[in-house]
């Protein structure tokens, strides 16, 4: 089954200021300044706080701004809404905000702001879609005009890390309109305002007026469009004729294709995201779920051929993982024994658990079909028979959290964030993202996530890992380097966190 949110789409895109018609088949142009770049997914909503996934992530640096920012490739935490901050203690961070900035329907930015802000996306009440960036807060509070202080609820080790991602919204705006309104008219701070849309198709354009000294600048080109383009074989085809100017996410096997094509450069580069397999343990799982028996979870890991899909598939600097998390993170723990491709033993275990001619399942996925395929190929050839969900990725978070989804062919970026302990407390923190709900698990990575000394954070964490993979709540497979694609003539950052900065992209 395949679906999209086409028709969310097309409702916001009724609902924007600027009604005008965007030709499907427009092409890139330098001419006339504009940067043309091909996404797999759609926007669900301009409102940063409901659009999840990367794309979401993307919108959030687009059109607002948060209190930091961070350097994409030193990894350093800089100024931008706010001028210089402080730990007061160890639950208390103060923030001195950066004066004249104005939000993007004049509104001047004030502590009023960013105090509304803070204390709505931490209320569990409005259900943001990353609620794990949020849920650390206990409160937000105005020390004068412009200084704000934010309180953590414990210790909070990734505190910075969470702030640069929580996007500040002009708060008698905001309140006034609703949040739905709001997801259709969106007003930031930030380096671009949406300026029009339709159907898979959003123009971005240059914030005239945007601040200086900040971690961002004003774009050095003046309107970036957002083309949805879900299949990426189409991607291709519309990089080789210049219909878009730039994409990621681009197989390995189809970038080869292109590298002997004059206009267009491709880049590999690593990256915090690993592909792994999530398998809901107890999350409204019926009694009599396969995925319940160790054995059967056991089974799944020894069924697939992880280097075999990473080297033919993801790219050949793509490295098996076995640890929940990503090398390159801190506390991620890398002597824990591997799954070895063993699809004999895989057999014994389903045997073992009651499963002699395997059984049937619902897997659902969303990144790369070939990859998908590969993985479901490897299931099948151990009799464990399974049904492909295709999906648009909010449709399978929402299925993921619901409990609707026994397999999930997933993967995690960790918004670039250098630190194990994001994806573990995403995953394993009793979150609605976490499908094993145990309790031994969930309280070794509190534990981790709420001390300050790094050697007491990577033992509960390590401690964690270990257990998550004893007990095989996950089938972790491979890291995943991205490859870039953009026209010679287009000059954009590489970034190491995936954060692409299109502001400081640049014609030659």
């Amino acid at each position: 089954m395949r679906t999209t949110t086409s028709r969310s789409i097309l409702t916001l895109a009724a609902g924007l200021a600027l009604q005008l018609a965007v030709p499907s088949g427009a092409q890139a142009s330098k001419a006339d300044d504009t940067l043309t770049a091909a996404f797999q997914f759609q926007l669900p909503t301009f409102d940063r706080y409901f659009a999840g996934g990367r794309e979401g992530f993307l919108l959030g640096l687009l059109v607002y701004d948060a209190l930091i920012y961070r350097d994409p490739n030193t990894l350093e935490f800089k100024p931008l809404l706010a001028t210089s901050w402080r730990q007061i203690d160890d639950l208390t961070l103060e923030f001195d905000l950066r004066q004249g900035v104005k939000f993007h329907n004049g509104d001047a930015l004030t502590a009023e702001d960013v105090v509304y802000t803070i204390n709505f996306v931490s209320n569990p009440q409005n259900k943001i879609f990353s609620p794990e960036t949020a849920a650390w807060i206990a409160k937000a509070e105005a020390v004068n005009s412009h200084t704000v202080r934010i309180t953590a609820k414990e210790t909070t080790p990734l505190a910075l890390n969470y702030v640069m991602q929580l996007a500040i919204l002009p708060a008698k705006y905001h309140a006034t309109v609703g949040k739905d309104e709001f997801g259709l008219r969106p007003v930031g701070t930030g380096p671009y305002t949406v300026a029009k849309g339709s159907g898979n198709t959003v123009v971005f354009a240059r914030n005239e007026a945007y601040f200086t000294g900040g971690g961002k600048n004003k774009p050095l080109i003046g309107k970036l469009v957002y083309k949805t383009v879900p299949d990426v074989t189409a991607q291709v085809a519309e990089l080789m004729t210049g219909a878009v100017d730039w994409a990621y996410y681009i197989p390995s096997d189809l970038a080869a294709r292109m590298a002997t094509n004059p206009k267009l450069r491709i880049t590999n580069a690593d990256t915090f995201r690993v592909g792994f397999l999530t398998l809901n343990v107890d999350n409204n799982v019926p009694p009599d779920s396969p995925l319940r028996d160790v054995r059967v979870r056991r089974a799944l890991n020894h069924a697939i051929d992880r280097e075999k899909i990473a080297k033919s598939l993801v790219g050949s600097s793509a490295m098996v993982v076995n640890s929940a998390c990503s090398p390159l993170q801190f506390a991620c723990r890398q002597d824990l024994p591997p799954y070895e491709y063993d699809p004999a033993k895989a057999k014994a275990l389903l045997a073992e658990a009651g499963y002699p001619n395997g059984f049937d399942v619902d897997v659902f996925g969303y990144r790369s079909r070939p990859v998908a395929e590969s993985i479901l190929g490897y299931l099948r050839a151990v009799n464990v028979r399974a049904n492909l969900n295709w999906l648009q990725y909010p449709a399978v978070v929402k299925a993921r959290r619901e409990g609707k989804a026994a397999i999930v062919i997933d993967d995690f970026g960790s918004s670039g964030v250098a630190d194990a302990g994001y994806i573990l407390s995403f995953f394993f923190g009793a979150s609605s993202d976490d499908l094993s709900r145990d309790k031994e698990v969930t309280r070794l990575v509190a534990q981790g996530s709420e001390k300050i000394d790094s050697a007491g954070r990577e033992k509960s964490y390590g401690d964690a890992l270990k257990l998550i993979g004893e007990r095989a709540y996950w089938v972790p497979l491979f890291t995943m380097p991205i490859n870039y694609v953009a026209t010679t003539d287009l000059e954009i950052p590489i970034p190491r966190d995936e954060n692409v900065e299109f502001w400081r992209a640049r014609w030659k």
